[in-house]
């Protein structure tokens, strides 16, 4: 089935939580063809041609059911002599529909050419009619039929994935390894491409380039599953290998790569005086560089002390000049390589943090990085931005505990309750020799440092798709970790106790590191982001990663948000953030051999909620549809000097519930992200429930398709109950969810239910309610009368249905929904 273009804005509603009381012509060939004896050259390619048919047929009768996709056919492939390769384009026949798809390149030395041609299986004969005219017939001239293409075939052989290998073919991954590949698709075979991946649970980007004939995707596989994929498909054309390594760029010469910047800067549309900004809050940044420049005005630079200036140095090789450029570009291979204008949606401000040399006191860097927020604050007040920090302390963890560093975020972010903020920040690198032997428990044993233990930020930890090794210097090295997994650099919250938020939220490609086998790993070139280098007088480029990599491209993504949204809460860009995150076939094996509760928690540690992507952060599909919910609640009140709770907000959906009856039985799935700030209230004292650290904290459950909303307040009722008491909550436990309760820590709430389409359609209320926190318990505080406001993300998703929801929910949106 065809996968919907996500072309449809996500809903926005703003309020409307009911407030409750808590209670092409043919080839001709001219010339001559080589010389042959005619019966026996007849004869050799009747038995190539039988064995190859043969195998062909097998291929077909080893197409999978409910897997295959596309005519039934087969790859064959010819060698031709390198001195007539004309001859290849004679083997497409398109009335036959057999279709030339790839000739493998060659090289000094070949002495023939292969071509591969996909063959249906209602031409199954063609080339054997062929053969037999060949051998038995004449043309008017008295030469044999069909000689000008026959008697230039050498040979004849079913193909497999290394036929239609298009790269130098020492590069071929027939190791059994998996390696990303470009994946060529013939016209019109995409959406069966994507199709028949996803059943083989074959990962693929979702970007596709598309040219005339043919569209490329990149799919992560072994030799033996993509020929698997063939086997099931019509649609591959040839392959490549992904070349995702920044080597090329990195091993220029200074003038070279001064060209290379030059195009990239005659491409870019410099953003609008009122876009949003992504604010680095890190060494400073060199705005002369020429990539920088027409993203970052000098006024927008600041500095902690104005003795530092605002430049990059030499002491921290240049990271904050490496932050600045994958913020405003992303991975700047894509920019530089796509030859596609650059329209800048967003800016940059710098506020260098870190001196010039040497370090600040760890227990300084909370009102640094007040004040460095406030330097950006007071020159351009009514800018929207997104701050990104990637600098990060190992001093004085504790397993979660708050630092006052991360504290200071963390009242950054809720900045008073009147003045939110977003700020993204890095979980912190694992530090020291990395050995491969291990990975990835030793990402689970270093702890996301400080100030990432705060509840309020997004907190960025590295994934890597990067595992593709071209350098001739590293001929034989290998990834460290596998395509899709954790960076062998980030650092995880598993040794975290309980009560602590998840850490990180998300990750980002932050590189990966490779090893000869006999020393610890490195984090070489090919395997890293590419970024700008801080001296662009000695060179424009540099490689890049591990954590800091990985949060700039989470600020970059943020800043793609607001720019599209500019009205957005903060709390609602890291809620779409998460909410758009996906755990990619890597984690979600993990996952899935994860036999308890308290091991996806320790899977959900490690990868958050997986990568996110800005597609699916701003836009829905037909069948996917994402309905963005702002308000807020009074969570207590105060009955004579206690505290108590107050109110819940019911949220009555606009399910299309005549869609989702029709659908029965189908698998459905509905997603829910619930995004709040918390105020912090930070000291060492047991987080006995009388300490809390957050001022309250909110929770949500969905009404059972089989409950009454009577019944659904008693169940909310119930788990808010449990869990003043310690207990596990009633409110997500079990019902199909995939994480249930181990999903509400931290103020940032995420969670997949997956069932039937007639489930879902009675699945019409959610319930976000106040559990406890300071602002109750400690009533001299005067809190207890504070409004508490939220983002809440509400998806349904029916990937295998082909019908429209969007169009159905917004049906239902024009019309009110009538209060219980």
């Amino acid at each position: 089935m065809a996968v919907p273009p996500r072309d449809r804005p996500h809903f926005h509603v703003e309020g409307g939580g009911q407030n409750e009381a808590y209670t092409s012509p043919r080839l001709v060939i001219s010339g001559l063809p080589p010389a042959r004896v005619r019966a026996a050259h007849a004869a050799r390619l009747e038995l190539a041609i039988g064995t190859a048919l043969a195998a062909g047929r097998q291929r077909i009768a080893e197409r999978e059911d409910g897997v295959a996709e596309g005519k039934p056919g087969f790859y064959l492939e010819f060698d031709i002599p390198i001195a007539e390769r004309g001859a290849v384009e004679a083997l497409e026949n398109k009335p036959k529909a057999i279709e030339l798809v790839a000739v493998r390149p060659t090289v000094e030395g070949d002495e023939m050419v292969s071509a591969t041609v996909f063959v249906p299986e209602t031409a199954a004969d063609f080339f054997v009619k062929k053969i037999e005219a060949y051998r038995d017939e004449q043309t008017r001239t008295g030469k044999p039929k069909n000689e000008a293409l026959i008697a230039r075939i050498d040979d004849i052989r079913v193909a497999v994935a290394r036929s239609l290998f298009t790269d130098d073919a020492q590069y071929f991954p027939a190791d059994g390894r998996p390696v990303w590949w470009e994946v060529w698709l013939r016209d019109g075979g995409l959406d069966i491409f994507q199709s028949v991946a996803a059943k083989l649970e074959v990962a693929i980007k979702e970007h596709v380039i598309s040219f005339p004939e043919r569209d490329v995707a990149l799919a992560l596989a072994d030799e033996v599953t993509m020929d698997r994929l063939l086997r099931n498909s019509d649609a591959v054309a040839e392959l490549r290998l992904a070349k995702d390594t920044p080597s090329l760029f990195l091993e220029m010469r200074t003038v070279d790569q001064a060209d290379w910047a030059n195009d990239l800067v005659d491409r870019i549309t410099q953003p609008s005086p009122l876009a949003p900004a992504v604010c680095i809050l890190d060494s400073g940044a060199t705005q002369a560089h020429p990539l920088i420049a027409p993203g970052l005005d000098a006024a927008d630079q600041h500095s902690y002390e104005n003795a530092w200036g605002v430049g990059d140095s030499v002491y921290w090789n240049g990271h904050g000049t490496s932050m600045a450029g994958i913020a405003l570009y992303g991975d700047l291979e894509t920019a530089l390589s796509h030859g596609e204008p650059v329209a800048l949606g967003h800016r940059l401000e710098t506020v260098k943090i870190l001196p010039p040399t040497g370090q600040n006191e760890p227990r300084l860097y909370g009102a640094i990085t007040a004040t460095g927020i406030a330097r950006a604050e007071d020159h351009a007040p009514r800018r929207r931005r997104v701050f990104c920090m990637a600098v990060t302390s190992n001093v004085g963890l504790g397993r979660g505990r708050p630092s006052s560093w991360s504290s200071s975020v963390d009242q950054l972010c809720y900045g008073g309750g009147d003045r939110r903020r977003l700020m993204v920040l890095a979980a912190g690198n694992v530090r020291g020799d990395i050995h491969p032997a291990e990975y990835p428990d030793r990402n689970d044993l270093e702890e996301v440092e400080s100030p990432a233990q705060a509840w309020n930020p997004l907190v960025v930890g590295a994934s890597t798709d990067k595992i593709t090794i071209t350098h001739p210097d590293y001929d034989g090295w290998t990834p460290v970790a596998p395509a899709g997994d954790l960076s062998p650099a980030s650092r995880t919250s598993a040794i975290w106790d309980r009560q602590w938020p998840i850490r990180p939220d998300v990750v980002f490609e932050g590189g990966n590191f490779a090893h000869d086998g006999a020393n610890p790993a490195s984090a070489i070139d090919d395997l890293q982001l590419l970024t700008t280098h801080y001296r662009p007088n000695m060179r424009l480029f540099e490689a890049f990663g591990d954590t800091s990599g990985a949060a700039a491209l989470g600020a970059n993504l943020a800043a793609g948000v607001m720019t599209a949204r500019p009205t957005l809460w903060p709390e609602t860009v890291r809620a779409l953030i998460v909410h758009s995150a996906e755990w990619t076939p890597a984690m979600r094996q993990r996952f899935d051999a994860a036999g308890s509760q308290a091991q996806k928690l320790a899977m959900l540690r490690r990868y958050g909620w997986g990568v996110p992507d800005l597609d699916r952060a701003l836009m829905s599909a037909a069948n996917d549809a994402t309905l963005m919910v702002e308000d807020a609640l009074l969570p207590f009140r105060k009955d004579g000097s206690a505290i108590k709770t107050r109110d819940m907000n019911l949220h009555r959906l606009p399910w299309p519930r005549a869609e989702l009856a029709a659908l029965g039985d189908l698998d459905v799935e509905l997603r829910i992200t619930l995004s709040y700030f918390v105020e912090p209230n930070p000291g060492e004292r047991g987080w006995t429930r009388r300490h809390r650290y957050a001022s309250h904290n909110l929770r949500f459950a969905v009404k059972r398709s089989l409950e009454g909303l009577e019944a659904f307040r008693q169940r909310i009722n119930k788990a808010a109950q449990d869990e003043e008491s310690g207990a596990v909550g009633g409110g997500a436990g079990g019902d199909s969810w995939v994480l249930g309760t181990i999903r509400d820590r931290g103020s940032i709430h995420s969670d997949i239910w997956r069932g039937s389409a007639a489930a879902l359609a009675e699945r019409d209320a959610i319930g976000v309610f106040p559990v406890s926190g300071w602002w109750k318990e400690k009533p001299a505080l005067q809190r207890w009368d504070r409004s508490a406001r939220y983002a809440l993300c509400v998806s349904i998703r029916a990937p295998e249905a082909n019908i429209d929801l969007y169009t159905a929910i917004a049906n239902q949106i024009a019309v009110p929904i009538p209060a219980a």
